[in-house]
């Protein structure tokens, strides 16, 4: 029996022994006092049950395996192991159910342990792709000097394949991938930044509650449509425009620009900066407004010179998080910024990102044992740095400039 049906036994077991715990409970309430309303007892009891059962499944799949050949002719006896598990444990449980059991307290360490597990899962997740991104790395730095990556100007990660060929010179330098990041990155914030910025204004200090249950919802639903659905925007129509418009005005504009994929991020992001700044103007409290309307200043002057200021720290943080967003973005920069490593500060010119060249360098069968395929890893390595240093920042400049308000 496979485990699918197991868990789906066992939940409706758990479902039995969810009402038999209450039925229980209820009978004593009608004769004295419970420590724990009913339900805490029937749901000790499912969770009690159910949880051993589980995890003598997960401890079984393990060891399975470990020792397949050991373990694998007692894969018949799993159901009946499983039911007996869950039946005594159920048992057992149910003895305890009394008027001074504290059933409440026990449903409540167990929720906790299971939060604590679900958090160090987390971090165990976190800290087990940052080792197999610095092991990677390692390898690739066995190879090409990290002087080289880091500071090197030409970026062909091409191997030749044999040593008469020509063409392929495996050239790792980084420079171009990060200008081309940054470029990109900028451009999206100086769309995102005050067009995110003076919606949050609007929303939360001028919009009726009419006007901002409408406008909103429409404005958040940027954030969730997919990233390739920008590209296909950014090709269709913004890259042609941006194109368009250069002729015309007599400049020399590719095809796929770094301008044209930066607008499109920024109009992607946008919604991330609204959302947080809207939370962090909200926070204010309403007596310094009030404060400052009461002494004859403007609803214009009391934005300029007390909510902005005072929320700036969470403004900034917002922003350097809506970077870190940014620099991670791969669909739109494919479609619309193209794949070409060039070093440029040139706006009107194709570019690539850190990003996309690492689903490039991965693309395909490839083998983990050539400069070209682990030179992703150390891609991803500097990408994780740097989201880690600018989400560092933005809690640090949080926690040091944001006022305290009783």
């Amino acid at each position: 029996m496979n485990i699918s049906t197991i868990l789906i036994f066992l939940s409706l077991l758990g479902i039995s022994a969810y009402y038999a715990g209450l039925k229980k409970s209820i009978t004593l309430r009608k004769k004295s006092f419970l420590h724990s309303t009913p339900i805490y007892h029937g749901a000790l009891l499912a969770v009690n049950s159910s949880l051993t059962s589980i995890l003598f499944l997960i401890i079984w799949i393990i060891l399975e395996k470990t020792f397949l050949l050991e373990l694998s002719s007692f894969r018949n006896y799993l159901f009946t192991i499983s039911i007996i598990i869950f039946l005594l444990t159920a048992f057992v449980t149910f003895i305890k159910i009394k008027h001074n059991f504290k059933a409440r307290d026990h449903l409540e360490k167990i929720i906790e342990y299971f939060l604590l597990c679900c958090s160090s899962i987390a971090i165990l997740i976190t800290i087990g792709i940052f080792l197999s991104v610095i092991f990677e790395s390692s390898r690739f730095f066995e190879s090409i000097s990290i002087t080289e990556f880091l500071f090197g100007t030409h970026w062909s990660p091409q191997i030749p394949i044999r040593e008469d060929q020509v063409g392929s010179s495996g050239a790792f330098g980084a420079i171009p991938l990060f200008t081309g990041t940054f470029l990109i990155a900028f451009i999206a914030m100086c769309v995102a930044g005050p067009i995110g910025l003076m919606s949050a204004i609007y929303l939360s200090e001028y919009a009726s509650k009419k006007n901002r249950a409408i406008i909103k919802p429409i404005t958040e639903i940027l954030a969730g449509i997919p990233t390739v659905v920008y590209g296909f925007f950014a090709v269709v129509v913004v890259a042609p425009f941006v194109r368009d418009t250069g002729e015309y005005l007599g400049l020399d504009i590719a095809s796929e620009s770094a301008l044209a994929a930066g607008l499109v991020m920024g109009i992607m992001i946008i919604p991330f900066v609204s959302s947080i700044s809207d939370d962090v103007i909200n926070a204010v409290p309403q007596n310094l407004k009030n404060g400052s309307l009461g002494i004859g200043a403007t609803k214009s002057e009391t934005i300029l010179k007390v909510i902005v200021p005072a929320a700036l720290p969470g403004i900034i943080g917002g922003l350097l998080l809506a970077v870190s967003r940014a620099i991670g973005e791969t669909m739109i920069v494919v479609m619309a910024a193209g794949m070409s490593a060039n070093l440029t500060a040139n706006p009107f010119e194709a570019v690539t990102t850190v990003t996309v060249q690492i689903v490039v360098l991965l693309v395909g069968d490839q083998e983990f044992d050539s400069p070209k395929t682990l030179a992703a890893f150390a891609l991803g390595l500097v990408l994780f740095f740097v989201t880690l240093i600018l989400n560092y920042m933005a809690l640090y400049v949080v926690r040091k400039y944001r006022e305290q308000y009783e």
